[in-house]
C-alpha cells in the first residue's frame, strides 16, 4: 500500500510538471511582450519630444504656416510661384483637375454668389433701418414703391439660398475626392468654418425683415441655441455652471430674454459688418491655401489619345 502510495505521488509531480514548464514560458512570452511594448512606447515619447523640440517641422505646422524654402535659385522661383500675391495665375495646372465634370465648379459659383450677396445687401442697405416697427414698413417700401426694389430683394434672398446649397455641394465634392488630406487638412479646416458662416449669414438675415416667419425662426433657433451643453441654460451641465435665461448663449445672441429691438440691431451688425468681414479674410485665406497646397487637387493625370505614342517595334 506504501508503494502504491508513493507510486501515485510520483505520478502526480510528473503531471504537475509539464504545466508548471507550460506557465513558466507563458510568463516568459508575456514578459517579453511587455518588454517590446515598452520599447515601442520609448520611441514613440522620443519621437514626441523631438517633434515638442522642432514643432515647425511636423505636418500640422506645415499645412497651416507657410515652410521656407532652402536658399537656391529653384526654391526661389517656387517661392515666387507658389505664392498667390506674386503670381495671380499658377503657373501650371493639372488639366483633370479643372475638368467640370470633376470640380463642379461650386467653389467659384459660391464665390461668386457672395460678391452677389455682397453689391445687393450694400445697396438694400440704403431703404433700410434696424429698428422694431420701421423695419418692417422699409420692406414694404422697398417691394412695392422704389423702382425695382422687388427685383433687388429677391435677388439677395434667392442669392442666399444658392450659396447655402453651392457650399454644401463644393464641400460635399471636397469630401468624395478626398482633397481634404494631406497636405489640405488646414484648408479643410477652414472651409467648415465658411459653411458655419454661411449658415449664421442666411440665419441672421432672417429676422431684418420683422416679420412672423423672422421672428418663429429666430425664435426656434435661439431655443435650440438655449439647449446647447456648457452654453445654454436649459442645456445639460448649464444649472452646474450657475446659467441662467439672462446670462446664457441666447441671452448673448437676443440681447435680451426675448426677441425684440435688441435682437434685431444685433442680428443686422451681425449680418451686414461682422459676419461679411470674418467671412472675406477666412475666403482670401482658403483660395491662398489652394494656391500653396499644389493648387486644386485632382485625379491621376490622364493621357490624351493624340499624346499617346506608338510603341516602336523591335
Amino acid at each position: 500500500m506504501a508503494r502504491a502510495g508513493s507510486a501515485g505521488k510520483a505520478g502526480e509531480s510528473m503531471a504537475d510538471e509539464p504545466s508548471t514548464n507550460g506557465e513558466k514560458k507563458g510568463l516568459a512570452a508575456l514578459v517579453e511582450e511587455a518588454r517590446e511594448d515598452a520599447k515601442v512606447l520609448k520611441e514613440k515619447a522620443k519621437e514626441e519630444v523631438e517633434t515638442l523640440k522642432q514643432p515647425q517641422k511636423t505636418q500640422l505646422y506645415k499645412s497651416i504656416f507657410r515652410v521656407k524654402h532652402d536658399d537656391s535659385e529653384r526654391s526661389r522661383a517656387l517661392g515666387v510661384l507658389s505664392n498667390v500675391f506674386f503670381h495671380l495665375h499658377p503657373a501650371k495646372i493639372n488639366r483633370d483637375a479643372v475638368r467640370y465634370a470633376y470640380t463642379w465648379g461650386m467653389g467659384g459659383i459660391t464665390f461668386y454668389l457672395f460678391l452677389v450677396l455682397t453689391l445687393t445687401g450694400v445697396l438694400l442697405m440704403f431703404y433700410y433701418h434696424p429698428t422694431k416697427g420701421q423695419a418692417y414698413r422699409d420692406i414694404i417700401y422697398l417691394m412695392n414703391d422704389v423702382p425695382f426694389g422687388r427685383l433687388l430683394r429677391n435677388m439677395h434672398r434667392w442669392a442666399a439660398h444658392l450659396m447655402v446649397i453651392a457650399v454644401w455641394l463644393h464641400m460635399f465634392r471636397v469630401f468624395l475626392t478626398g482633397s481634404y488630406k494631406k497636405p489640405r487638412e488646414f484648408n479643410w479646416c477652414v472651409g467648415v468654418v465658411l459653411l458655419v458662416l454661411t449658415l449664421l449669414l442666411s440665419f441672421t438675415g432672417y429676422l431684418l425683415p420683422d416679420d412672423q416667419l423672422g421672428f418663429w425662426a429666430v425664435t426656434v433657433g435661439t431655443n435650440m441655441a438655449n439647449a446647447t451643453p456648457i452654453l445654454g441654460a436649459g442645456g445639460p451641465f448649464g444649472m452646474q455652471l450657475g446659467l441662467t435665461n439672462y446670462n446664457d448663449v441666447r441671452f448673448a445672441l437676443l440681447g435680451g430674454s426675448i426677441v425684440d429691438a435688441n435682437a434685431l440691431l444685433r442680428a443686422y451688425i451681425w449680418h451686414c459688418l461682422a459676419i461679411p468681414i470674418i467671412a472675406s479674410v477666412l475666403m482670401g485665406l482658403h483660395f491662398w491655401r489652394v494656391r500653396k497646397d499644389g493648387g486644386i487637387s485632382g485625379p491621376a493625370p490622364v493621357m490624351l489619345e493624340s499624346e499617346i505614342k506608338p510603341e516602336r517595334k523591335i
